[in-house]
């Protein structure tokens, strides 16, 4: 799983009904965007759409589409074809929406944002964003869109009693055993539910559709800025559609030769780095968590709380909430909370971990909003919504090992050197048991001028897949964090030296003379 940024984790989706929306769509009209390029045959219709520009509430309750109002936002649906194979067939729709430029004299062009995720909403994100682009940001009209399945864009449920396949395989054969089944019967529902939209719910079928989005808002090339996930469907268009591309940056970059169900592996190292540096700071405040005083101490306490859990659910919280949770459970709300080393995320995960201890000792807890958040996400179907698209776009972009003997042998050799996080990197997931995806996964052949980002101990996409993608474009220039355990730099974490390189490149379309180095 590839998270998104902080800013999609604040705004929750808007929940549709899938048959409601599948059902019907809007009728496509045909007025021209004369400054598109031509698509391919039989989509004319799609790309020549002009969009119903109004406002972005769709309910009573909708507080986020009132916020976008009063932000001067405007929202929109763009209609595309759910196979791009047979363009007359069904049609799905995917929401969009805009924040003009003020500044007409200077205008650049139109931006479009990619939250990650898979399956992170952007419509939200053009006020945020425009805001983090300072001076640039008046020159250009900042446009989210909801990719398909996501969001306000035609929806995807497959019915899950949970919001995550990411899951431990616990400390014995008798957990793994448990996600075996879990894992099969996420996939079942799925195939139960939506067999006939899950072919076409891909990266590159979501690259096709911004390059619609390019030709309705009628520009000959788009700009575009994606995090996490984002990069890789970022790489993915300037391959399918080159020349095609403004200005481009992918912060969190990821190696696109690796991108697919086992990508966690690819970050197991990280991740325990993540949470051995969070011990060190944990043990600097002993007196406030209770969790150990060296970064041993710590380690050695997340330790027996897994052990614990094993041995039989830890209970958490109380009435009229609380939650049984084991060893698959308790290392993936460490993963949750090692995603940034600021304070304020340190002292959640602190919090969490001093809940989890105090539960292994039989103690009375009570659940913080976050970590409750976290455990609906894990344990209910609140979220069933975002799990399901975000598997489908994984599952859906490349095949993954059938069989679960490879998942358990990969476990047992990971255990000794990645104790906390080997077991649930190296984890079977749906993906296992999905129908294999009708297209072979892009191959990056054409180079592209685009501006990376990356963190060097980035545990969701790290260091060296941003290395390996810049090496893969060879006209690419890499901003590289040193010393920071963040996923997701640019406007998020307060670093100035890579905001004001990509607003500076943002702004004048020039990359940097060479590759930069900001520190923490």
């Amino acid at each position: 799983m590839i998270t998104p940024s902080p800013a999609v984790r604040r705004t929750a989706a808007v929940g549709l009904a899938l048959a409601a929306c599948l059902g019907t769509t809007p009728a496509v009209t045909a007025a021209a965007a004369p400054a598109a390029s031509k698509s391919a045959a039989g989509l004319d219709r799609y790309y020549d759409q002009r969009p119903g520009w109004g406002s972005c509430v769709k309910a009573p309750g909708d507080t986020m589409g009132r916020d976008l109002d009063k932000a001067g936002v405007q929202c929109a649906d763009v209609v595309v074809p759910l196979d791009y194979a047979a363009p007359r067939g069904r049609t799905i729709t995917v929401a969009i929406s805009r924040l003009k430029a003020t500044d007409t004299r200077h205008r650049i062009g139109s931006i479009l944002l990619n939250n990650g995720g898979p399956g992170g909403p952007a419509v939200q994100s053009p006020p945020e964003f425009h805001t983090w682009m300072k001076k640039a940001g008046p020159r250009y009209d900042v446009v989210g869109f909801d990719p398909r399945f996501v969001g306000r864009s035609t929806p995807l449920d497959c019915g899950w009693p949970v919001g995550t396949n990411l899951f431990s395989a616990g400390l014995g054969r008798a957990g793994f055993e448990r996600q075996v089944a879990l894992q099969k019967d996420l996939a079942d529902k799925c195939r139960a539910t939506n067999a006939s939209v899950l072919p076409h719910i891909t990266t590159r079928n979501t690259a096709r559709d911004m390059d619609v989005i390019r030709g309705v808002l009628g520009e000959k090339k788009i700009s575009y800025f994606g995090y996490s996930y984002g990069t890789y469907l970022g790489t993915v268009y300037t391959q399918m559609f080159p020349g095609r591309v403004d200005r481009m940056v992918l912060d969190g970059a990821i190696d696109p030769r690796e991108f697919g169900p086992r990508l966690l592996r690819e970050t197991v190292g990280e991740n325990e780095q993540a949470l051995a540096d969070w011990a060190t700071w944990a043990a600097a405040r002993h007196g406030t968590y209770g969790l150990g005083r060296t970064r041993g101490e710590v380690l050695a306490t997340v330790d027996r709380v897994i052990k614990a859990s094993a041995r039989g659910p830890l209970t958490v919280g109380g009435a009229p909430e609380s939650y049984q949770l084991d060893d698959t459970l308790v290392p993936f709300i460490l993963l949750a909370g090692i995603d940034s080393d600021t304070d304020a995320s340190r002292a959640a995960l602190g919090e969490q971990v001093s809940v989890l201890n105090k539960a292994a000792a039989g103690q009375p807890t009570r659940l913080s909003p976050q970590l409750a958040a976290t455990l609906r996400l894990a344990l209910t179907g609140e979220q069933s919504r975002s799990g399901s698209v975000q598997s489908a776009v994984i599952c859906g972009d490349r095949a993954a090992p059938r069989d679960p003997e490879i998942y358990w042998r990969d476990i047992e050799r990971s255990r000794a050197a990645y104790p906390r996080f080997g077991a649930l990197t190296n984890n079977i997931g749906p993906c296992a048991f999905w129908d294999r995806p009708r297209e072979e996964p892009t191959q990056v052949k054409e180079d592209a001028k685009v501006l990376i980002v990356s963190a060097t101990g980035d545990p969701r996409t790290p260091h060296k897949g941003a290395v390996a993608l810049h090496g893969l474009l060879p006209s690419s220039k890499l901003i590289t964090v040193e010393g920071a355990n963040r996923h997701a730099i640019y406007g998020i974490y307060e670093n100035a030296c890579v905001d004001n390189q990509v607003n500076q490149y943002l702004a004048t379309g020039k990359l940097p003379a060479g590759d930069k180095v900001c520190r923490k």
